[in-house]
């Protein structure tokens, strides 16, 4: 996400940091760069010109110029510019006093509104540990109701959808009187949209508004959309009185600008973002990390607390021993990959570790080939048990090997090279265990010098960071 915009500021920095002492011309040939970088990136013009204004006056101001550092500096206001133009700190959802707090979920059509719906509920399920009920209130687009209580059947959340013949109204209604009875936390009401703005349908919301007295109305925009995203957002806060936006399909924007603009121009904060199709790819909206991203600097926060939610303690803890006795089979190494791969894209990953964001830009379009990752998984599942358990009988026995490659659509050299990669990984995991044993001092030492040895694609962490 935001490619286009993180390679053009990363450009104007390397050339700041280039220069040591720097001169208010240094500045402002910068401060050019970075305005045409965001206005290039859809950015709001006036949003892009205060933005600018803020950092130059910053800048030049804090006599930073003679600084042998100055450059770094710039960096850093840069950095605290933006995070303040995304909202500064997290916008949590508002909770009732008095249970259920009401959501409605409002926006146009093909916004990805009803899937946002969803995934707000598998959010509030497992990550609040919250019981949302999901209510399927629009009649209008073809399927929508059916797409919900699919949505909810694959999350394990409770929809409400009395069907496309009672009036939204009544669903709301008796979907609140169902929320009190069975003693939900939340009511996810996912509203009609249309594919454009008008009067009938701000009607409708704002009849759902007084009836349902939601605690928080979000609105949901394709970020894709850039500033036609920031006209959506005003529209509607203006007819309703917004108290947050959601912006979807953020993983397939590489420009930024709606989520620059949005916030600044209707004063309400980004609460959530949706960096995916699937269901688990919804994630709060931080501003630090998140211009920290488009800064290039990575998001380290963000990629623990994925691996926290996807990697199981005690199952890490059986891998780890594992690896120490060199007992650590092809069946472990498929279950750490299918681990890795819950936590979402690789382009993704390699975004929020700092320094790889740069590298991102040269990935083709479409992201980073994941092929490889599957192929492996492939050769693996078509092995036995007992193939999997020792992989030297499928190194001794070409037989094996051509039935593998057959069974997983691979060749033979393909299968051959992830044998051989997995043995020199086994050698490399008996060195280290061979240092263990051999004292405190030689595995301090291995510490000093790489850092704690790590379990391939995951490490020996679990849920809990320690």
């Amino acid at each position: 996400m935001f490619e286009s915009l993180s390679g053009r500021l990363q450009s104007a920095f390397s050339k700041l940091r280039g220069k040591g002492r720097l001169s208010e011309s240094d500045v402002n040939d910068a401060m050019r760069e970075i305005r045409r970088a965001l206005l290039e990136a859809d950015v709001n013009h006036v949003v892009a010109k205060k933005f600018v204004d803020a950092v130059k006056e910053r800048a030049i101001g804090q006599d930073i110029l003679q600084s042998l550092t100055a450059g770094q500096q710039v960096v850093s206001i840069v950095n605290d510019e933006l995070t303040r133009l995304l909202g500064e700190t997290q916008a949590k959802l508002e909770r009732s006093a008095k249970p259920p707090t009401v959501v409605m979920m409002v926006g146009l059509q093909g916004a990805g509104k009803t899937t946002a719906t969803a995934k707000l509920g598998r959010f509030l399920a497992t990550s609040e540990h919250r019981r949302p009920l999901l209510v399927a209130a629009d009649i209008y687009r073809p399927a929508a109701i059916d797409q919900l209580v699919a949505l909810g059947q694959q999350i394990g959340v409770a929809v409400w959808a009395p069907g496309a013949e009672v009036a939204p109204a009544e669903i709301v209604r008796t979907a609140l009187d169902e929320a009190r009875r069975g003693g939900y936390d939340y009511v996810l009401i996912d509203t009609a949209g249309r594919l454009h703005i008008d009067e009938l349908l701000m009607n409708e919301l704002d009849q759902l508004r007084q009836l349902s007295e939601p605690e928080e109305i979000l609105l949901v925009v394709d970020a894709m959309t850039g500033q036609d995203a920031v006209t959506v957002a005003q529209s509607f806060h203006e007819a309703l009185g917004i108290t947050g936006v959601v912006l979807t399909k953020l993983d397939g924007d590489t420009r930024g600008g709606a989520a620059l603009s949005v916030r600044h121009v209707t004063g309400c904060p980004i609460k959530f973002v949706g960096t995916g199709e699937r269901p688990d790819a919804l994630e709060p909206f931080y501003p630090d990390r998140m211009a920290s991203r488009i800064l290039g600097m990575g998001d380290v926060l963000t990629l623990i607390e994925k691996a926290q939610a996807h990697f199981d303690e005690d199952q890490a803890k059986v891998l780890e021993q594992k690896m120490r006795n060199n007992d650590f089979t092809l069946e472990d190494f498929l279950t750490q990959l299918q681990q890795v791969k819950k936590m979402g894209p690789l382009d993704q990953l390699m975004g929020m570790i700092p320094g790889l964001g740069g590298a991102l830009k040269n990935l083709p379009q479409g992201g980073m080939d994941e092929k490889p990752l599957k192929r492996i998984e492939a050769i693996i599942l078509s092995m036995s048990p007992e193939e999997r358990a020792k992989p030297e009988l499928v190194e001794k026995s070409s037989s094996r090997r051509v039935r593998i490659a057959k069974g997983s659509g691979t060749q033979v050299k393909d299968v051959n090279q992830l044998l051989r990669q997995f043995g020199e990984m086994r050698k490399m995991m008996k060195q280290f265990s061979a240092m263990g044993k051999g004292g405190k001092r030689s595995m301090a030492n291995l510490k000093n010098r790489f850092g704690a040895p790590r379990m391939p694609f995951g490490g020996g962490r679990g849920k809990r960071s320690r």
